[in-house]
């Protein structure tokens, strides 16, 4: 009689991901490891294909545990109550930045995994806020800090650690490798053993480890089953289109990573059918929607092109990239969506723009960034050349345009509407808390760290933050704060905006933007129309043109204005922006 439980489900799919990773082993022990591990050995869930694990109501924060501060406070204490005081009912879920303890790139070089920076709180205080929202964890799995234990032992040729490294030689062609960095590939190390020389695709204090040895993956495998343990329902995959190498190629989104990415996420849906995985892919665009895979790799990619490409827009003045991307875009299958960001700790990526912007629009939109304070951060290319691969800036101090010797006065319209774009797209929406709360460029934390992008990772002490936000104040920061929230709230009424709901964009010139959505709710079906201008002059729009249905009463929805479908012309402001809906 054939087996058709879950184990034995899984056992099979497991078989058959490590045949494609390490075909030269033997995998019966392996599989195994991999379950007793996860647990799954205890309790083990047949995952339903193809399952939307959210809808409209799903919206995201991004934020450093240390992002609020509050003297004799744990920083993690501070954040929940800022999400329970301010953020309740309007935020689902919270994406907090590694959280553990590490030597450099603000968290991303990892000392411990499954610890928490004491400087921040404690596990009780990451399974606390879990229980109140959803919790994104970084598993931060292409490289680890050069001063963890692994690292250390891989000096001291010890394990564990000693084969956990990327090791090449120095006289290898290694010019083929795509890098997001300017600093040498290689670092030389002194071990027991003599001089080695590590993988380190970032810094030389982050230092690629070497999932060729199957110890790493089941390293990882117990960091992921003491996260969900801890409450973390959502996995961001850091960097991990780089995870695989093989001198010769350019090591990025290799095959073996593409299936591992596959192992991770047939693991985690048989531990936890909730559990989300979102692979950080910051390349361009194709490449990037291949981690959907077949619905069996990431549920969520993030949508890398959308920022830069909306920025030009809105700066620009002219939509027509941003409308040519949108129509080349494909729905996202049930099972998986897109993650849509127009700011997070890291800057502006300019890889994802590539083929969607030529050289003179990148070029040109980098110089408006840096009239406005902004920073580029280089990528090499291999030949000698560098390459701008980020602007570092804040998005609301990217949003402000010089006019004559002073502002053009639109920053803020400019900002809200970048983000009614976002809210409306395909895929669920995810603020950096900078965005949330209008906060500009911190040229001050530049300064201290050295760093461009702590231009957007500014701090802010609680009590002034408390102060900016009281209510009746005129702050900037409290007017953006209530209008998105605002925004967020009534998207999250609106079956047309669930993040799978179909999308097609409208035709309406370079100076406009517009989709409709349409929900396939069986029960109470809603088409939406959402409207964006682009430039800083009114810009009429005949409502003939978006041949709404005559027999049906149309809103718009932040007004609650009826629209009367057969009369006149649609009227928006600089940088206005409305969504129709019936």
């Amino acid at each position: 009689m054939t087996d058709s439980s879950p184990q034995s489900h899984l056992r099979d799919k497991l078989y058959a991901h490590l045949e494609q990773i390490y075909p030269q082993r033997e995998l019966s022990r392996l599989v195994e490891l991999l379950i007793e591990l996860m647990e799954l050995d205890q309790r083990c869930f047949m995952p339903e294909a193809h399952k939307n694990l959210w809808d409209e109501r799903d919206c995201l924060m991004i934020a450093y545990g240390d992002s609020l501060q509050r003297e004799g406070e744990w920083p993690l204490h501070t954040l929940h109550d800022f999400l329970r005081r301010e953020c309740r009912g309007v935020i689902s879920g919270v994406h907090i930045l590694p959280f553990y303890p590490w030597s450099s790139d603000d968290g991303f070089a990892v000392i411990n995994y499954v610890e928490v920076n004491p400087s921040l709180g404690e596990w009780q205080d990451i399974n606390a806020i879990s229980r109140d929202f959803d919790v994104m964890a970084d598993l931060v799995i292409n490289h680890c800090s050069s001063r963890s234990q692994w690292f250390e032992n891989f000096k001291q040729r010890r394990d564990p650690g000693k084969d956990y490294f990327v090791e090449a030689d120095p006289d290898w062609d290694l010019s083929a490798v795509v890098r997001p960095r300017t600093s040498p590939l290689l670092a030389e190390v002194q071990t027991l053993d003599g001089k080695r020389h590590v993988w380190c695709t970032f810094s030389h204090d982050q230092v690629d480890l070497n999932f060729a040895n199957p110890e790493v993956l089941l390293e990882f495998v117990r960091i992921v089953r003491h996260y969900l343990d801890q409450g973390v329902r959502i996995f961001r995959l850091d960097a991990v289109a780089f995870l695989w190498k093989e001198p010769g190629t350019n090591c990025l989104n290799l095959n073996q990573t593409h299936e591992m990415v596959r192992l991770l996420r047939s693991l985690i849906e048989h531990a936890a059918p909730d559990a989300i995985l979102i692979t950080e892919t910051n390349i361009p665009l194709r490449e990037n929607l291949a981690y959907f895979g077949n619905a069996n790799e990431a549920h969520l990619v993030y949508n890398f092109s959308l920022p830069p490409l909306l920025l030009n827009a809105l700066v620009s003045g002219d939509s027509s990239a941003l409308n040519r991307w949108m129509m080349g875009m494909p729905a996202a299958q049930d099972g998986t969506t897109y993650f849509n960001f127009i700011a997070s700790h890291d800057g502006i990526g300019l890889r994802p723009a590539e083929g969607l912007l030529d050289d003179a629009e990148i070029n040109r939109l980098v110089g408006l960034m840096e009239e406005s304070g902004g920073l580029v951060s280089w990528r090499a290319l291999g030949n000698g050349e560098n390459r701008p691969y980020e602007i570092n800036i804040s998005l609301f101090d990217a949003m402000r345009r010089r006019h004559g010797a002073g502002e053009d006065g639109y920053q803020e319209a400019r900002f809200l509407c970048a983000h009614a774009v976002m809210l409306s797209l395909q895929g669920i929406p995810a603020f950096y808390i900078h965005s949330l709360l209008a906060t500009g460029n911190d040229l001050n934390r530049v300064a201290h760290s050295n760093h461009n992008r702590s231009i957007n990772r500014h701090q802010w002490q609680a009590d002034e933050l408390e102060a900016a936000l009281e209510h009746g104040s005129n702050s900037h920061h409290r007017r953006v704060f209530d209008a998105l929230k605002t925004m967020i709230s009534k998207r999250a009424e609106q079956p047309a905006f669930h993040p799978n709901a179909a999308q097609f964009p409208l035709h309406l010139g370079d100076k406009l933007f517009g989709l409709r959505r349409e929900s396939r709710s069986e029960g109470a079906p809603q088409t939406l129309l959402a409207i964006y201008n682009f430039s800083a002059e009114k810009q009429t729009l005949p409502l003939a043109e978006l041949n709404l249905d005559t027999d049906r009463r149309w809103f718009e929805l932040l007004s609650g204005a009826e629209i009367v479908a057969e009369q006149g012309s649609l009227l928006l402001p600089a940088y206005g922006y409305c969504w129709l809906a019936c």
